[in-house]
């Protein structure tokens, strides 16, 4: 009878175990996976697309039509927005128009760099430019997976949890040996004070300020991984304060200058006017406060200004104005001319972001650390009391 009954228990107890345990443990490391490949999935089915279009132009094919014939294959390496532009498409609508219905389809800049394209006439002259992006997605992807991933989901949860249930069963329970060893006088008096006494008074506030600092995180989290594109109204709401932001970090920043200069040099060298060069080249950004720049520059082109002068409107430090003013003497165009200040800038904001990730996390695990060097010495100061006083008694 008992090894019946063991023998029914234990089948019962490793599917609970499987579905309650393992299970939810399994979906979040695969959600992890997700969210933490999301760019670098976005940015293989950029490529794998600008490829096909480029070894299309090659065969004399339009764009569109390529697109098309790729769709009939239903390769499921491709995202379903991919389907739906090839869908758009079939209907007769062209590819900047397909462009404009699938925003999702690809990043901002490369669809800004490929609709300038189109205006060119020549797709072909703007892929280089768009290819020097796909850099940017290893860059973000190894500063979350070293350390904004590991501190918001191992972290910063451990630590709360830990602290949370030391306040609820540990702490009273020292707190009480602690009570019952002293009597009223000196010794209570120096209880009132004790470490442990004004942890416990202030438990509420230590453990809302690190559920505060775990949504920010969470939330910067979500931000950094572009989670915002999986809601298109989320999106719009954020973008003007996403811009804003972007356009602050240093390294971001550098690179939209990057996008800029390269997109600038290809239409300059293309033969397009200074002003709408600029434009076009702010447009390739995909942030406004960087489009509002160029258009301060194009103002200036229009008062009067020569290019060089024009583009101060866009890059303070004068760096961009004497780059360009280089290439305007050099004998094998802007775009050729440029190439090293943009691979320079594309190096220094690798640099500047895995720097940033590194002391923000290293910041934040101090912190940390403090909080729980406090609770030790807390914890240590009690019980020596406890021994002094027990071997007074």
């Amino acid at each position: 009878m008992d090894w019946t009954y063991y023998l029914l228990q234990v089948p019962l107890m490793l599917l609970m175990w499987l579905l309650f345990g393992l299970g939810p443990f399994a979906f979040a490391l695969w959600l992890g996976y997700y969210f933490m490949s999301l760019r670098l999935r976005r940015q293989e089915r950029a490529r794998f697309l600008l490829d096909m279009v480029e070894t299309g132009l090659k065969e004399g094919r339009r764009p569109e039509d390529t697109i098309i014939s790729v769709a009939y294959s239903h390769d499921s390496a491709m995202s379903a927005y991919f389907y739906l532009a090839a869908a758009y498409l079939e209907k007769g609508l062209s590819l900047r128009e397909a462009l404009e219905n699938v925003p999702q389809l690809l990043p901002p800049q490369i669809t800004a760099m490929l609709q300038t394209g189109l205006r060119l006439g020549d797709i072909q002259k703007v892929l280089p430019a768009c290819r020097r992006l796909f850099k940017d997605a290893v860059s973000q992807t190894r500063g979350a997976i070293n350390y904004l991933m590991l501190l918001a989901f191992v972290g910063l949860p451990t630590n709360i949890v830990i602290f949370t249930v030391m306040v609820i069963y540990v702490f009273p329970q020292f707190q009480a040996i602690f009570s019952g060893m002293f009597a009223d006088g000196m010794e209570s008096r120096a209880q009132a004070v004790h470490p442990l006494t004004m942890l416990m008074d202030s438990r509420g506030i230590i453990i809302a300020s690190q559920l505060l600092l775990l949504l920010f995180v969470w939330c910067t989290a979500f931000i950094y991984m572009d989670g915002a594109r999986f809601f298109p109204w989320l999106e719009r709401a954020l973008k003007p304060f996403l811009d804003r932001i972007f356009y602050a970090l240093p390294w971001r920043r550098k690179r939209m200058q990057r996008d800029f200069s390269g997109m600038l040099a290809i239409l300059l060298d293309a033969g397009m006017p200074e002003a709408e060069a600029l434009a076009a080249a702010g447009d390739c950004t995909g942030n406004q406060i960087f489009r509002q720049r160029a258009q301060r520059a194009v103002a200036g082109l229009q008062n009067g200004m020569k290019l060089t002068e024009a583009v101060q409107k866009v890059d303070d430090s004068g760096e961009f104005q004497w780059r360009l003013t280089h290439a305007l003497h050099a004998h094998s165009g802007f775009f050729k001319a440029m190439a090293g200040w943009n691979e320079s800038l594309d190096a220094k904001a690798f640099q500047e972001e895995q720097a940033t990730a590194q002391t923000v996390t290293t910041g934040i695990v101090v912190l940390n650390g403090l909080l729980v060097g406090f609770i030790v010495v807390t914890v240590f100061s009690m019980l020596i009391s406890l021994i002094n006083s027990a071997v007074l008694w």
